[in-house]
């Protein structure tokens, strides 16, 4: 298989203050080392907004850490989810909070080209949905200054949103830049209703990250293979590019995380080996 495939911070351990997925602040550590006994390449890490200041990404300090601990162990860190964004929009209509997100970004670029981060994954879905016309120019206003960073420091503005094709590729269109790209959740589309065909007909050439996920049809997550998703359609199609990006595994979890990660794991294996 060409592509490296990871997992989401978090997922392979217990539930950080019960949540689904998160950085572990104190034993983030530990997932490397599990992610290496599995197999993984990489782990995408998660910038989230409640505790901020502790994540190793915002300090030198941090960077040395993560550089250490993907030296010894092999598996790398190439994506971040910027999950930070989920409650402080670049969009909101509070300007404190769009400036404080604005420094947080700032910061967040000049760490990552320490790390060799390819992809930021800018979440634009639940809280921080571009649903509105407003929130859209908003988004456009505070997201263009970056784009010229992300162009400089070679690092993609990977946009995650709930939009239709149609609309998504006119904001693509928008920047006219290769360094704001696509992040395809496989589960999120399905529960939405989007034609994986239409999707990547539209921005198929686009897309640098996926997150392999399986939901209901406006419904929760669920184990992969028992929800909406058509993955036959979704891998048959994306066959027709030359998908180089990483595949992240965001499949459903229960309480321990490991087990039900290495049965899902081992069902898609299938379709990422066709490609």
């Amino acid at each position: 298989m060409k592509n490296k495939i990871g997992v989401m911070q978090g997922r392979l351990l217990p539930k950080y203050k019960k949540k689904y997925q998160a950085h572990p602040v104190g034993y983030w550590q530990e997932e490397f080392v599990i992610a290496q006994k599995i197999g993984l390449d990489c782990v995408e890490f998660i910038l989230d907004f409640d505790g901020a200041e502790e994540n190793p990404l915002l300090t030198k300090e941090g960077i040395s850490q993560i550089n250490k601990v993907v030296d010894e162990t092999g598996v790398s860190v190439q994506t971040v989810c910027v999950d930070y964004l989920m409650e402080a929009p670049l969009h909101s209509e509070n300007i404190v909070e769009v400036e404080c997100s604005k420094q947080i970004m700032t910061r967040l670029f000049n760490n990552s080209s320490k790390l060799g981060i390819t992809d930021l994954v800018i979440p634009c879905v639940d809280k921080s949905s571009l649903n509105s016309k407003g929130a859209i120019d908003r988004f456009v206003s505070q997201i263009s200054p970056m784009v010229e960073i992300a162009e400089d420091k070679r690092i993609n503005l990977s946009l995650e949103t709930d939009m239709p094709p149609g609309p998504f590729l006119e904001l693509l269109d928008y920047f006219d830049s290769k360094y704001v790209t696509v992040n395809y959740d496989i589960g999120n589309s399905a529960a939405l209703g989007y034609d994986p065909v239409e999707e990547l007909s539209a921005y198929g050439n686009r897309i640098t990250d996926i997150h392999i996920k399986d939901r209901e049809l406006y419904g929760d997550s669920v184990i992969l293979g028992n929800g909406n998703a058509n993955f036959d359609k979704f891998f048959k199609s994306l066959s027709k590019f030359n998908y180089q990006g990483l595949f992240i595994m965001q499949a459903y979890r229960d309480e321990n995380g490991v087990d039900i990660f290495k049965k899902q794991l081992n069902w898609i294996d299938a379709y990422l080996r066709q490609l």
